[in-house]
């Protein structure tokens, strides 16, 4: 009978150890999406700003190193101390959000191919250091736009 009780115990064991794992997530890969993208409609012919919000699901951090897009040349800032200035590299949290929205982080294009106009659409192209590289089609909003989401 003890032959049996030691093979059971040890599988029991190592069952018990298997689920001690991280299986809650917390280590998981970084897997981010994008939501409520928006490129108000550009009041000057050359400069325009992008909004939108990054959801990191996964349980390791992300990086937003640089933005692209087929309008001009984009770059991520954010205020700090009421002042706007350019940002190399943006974290995006674990199980969290880097939010880009009016008054705060935003995309900033410049020296813009031409002007988007309400009803386009403007293509841009996320680089992450560990998602690598998101497409998200912004559309072009009204001048005035105001999005429920407060950004």
């Amino acid at each position: 009978m003890r032959r049996v009780v030691a093979p059971v115990a040890v599988l029991a064991g190592a069952l018990v150890l298997a689920g001690c794992g991280s299986g809650d997530g917390k280590d998981s890969a970084a897997e981010v999406s994008v939501s409520g993208a928006y490129m108000p409609q550009p009041v000057s012919e050359s400069m325009a700003a992008g909004y939108l919000t990054v959801t990191n699901k996964g349980g390791t951090k992300d990086e937003l190193t640089s933005v692209t897009s087929d309008v001009g040349d984009v770059t991520a800032h954010e205020t700090v101390d009421s002042s706007m200035q350019e940002a190399k590299d943006l974290p995006v949290p674990a199980h969290g959000q880097l939010v880009f929205k009016s008054g705060g982080n935003h995309l900033m294009f410049e020296k813009l191919k031409r002007k988007p106009m309400q009803g386009e659409t403007v293509t841009v192209k996320l680089h992450f250091t560990e998602s690598g590289t998101v497409t998200v089609k912004m559309p072009v909003k009204s001048a005035t736009y105001n999005p429920k989401t407060g950004h």
